[in-house]
Formats: structure tokens, C-alpha cells, sequence
């Protein structure tokens, strides 16, 4: 199983989106400056998650939701 997920930083303010096989062990890379996208925060929590069951399916939906570039639209994703 593949996994969109979305992370938050409340130090940065700042959402980031990504997928990955396994969630928890890429927030842990994230929040110990092993990513260079999210290096600039240590405190990247979990906010949202999709299973595909294949990459290219997980990576068609991230780059949708990046394409859109609006904050709004993340935050209206996680509420649901």
C-alpha cells in the first residue's frame, strides 16, 4: 500500500505534501532533517492520509493537490 500524506509544521506554519510505503518512518526522516524540503522544522505532526495501492496512483494525487498551490484547499481536505 502507497500513502498521500500531508504533514504540518506549527514552527513554520507550513504544510507539506508528500507519499511514501510507510508514514511513520518518513515523518521521523522529516522531523530529523533527513528531507531537504522540510529540514527548516523539527515538529512535523501528521494532518492527513490516502492509501493507493500502487506509486504512480499516490504521485498522480500529490502532484494534483501541489498543482492546486492553495493553502485553502489543503486545509478544506484535512477537515473532511
Amino acid at each position: 500500500m502507497y500513502y498521500l500524506y500531508i504533514i504540518y509544521s506549527n514552527k513554520i506554519d507550513q504544510y507539506y505534501i508528500g507519499q511514501s510505503r510507510d508514514i511513520e518512518n518518513r515523518i521521523i526522516n522529516h522531523n530529523n532533517a533527513r528531507s531537504k524540503s522540510t529540514r527548516k522544522a523539527d515538529d512535523w505532526v501528521l494532518k492527513y492520509f490516502e492509501e493507493y495501492i500502487t506509486r504512480s496512483l499516490a504521485m498522480k494525487r500529490e502532484i494534483e493537490i501541489k498543482k492546486k498551490k492553495s493553502r485553502k484547499f489543503i486545509e478544506q481536505l484535512i477537515i473532511k
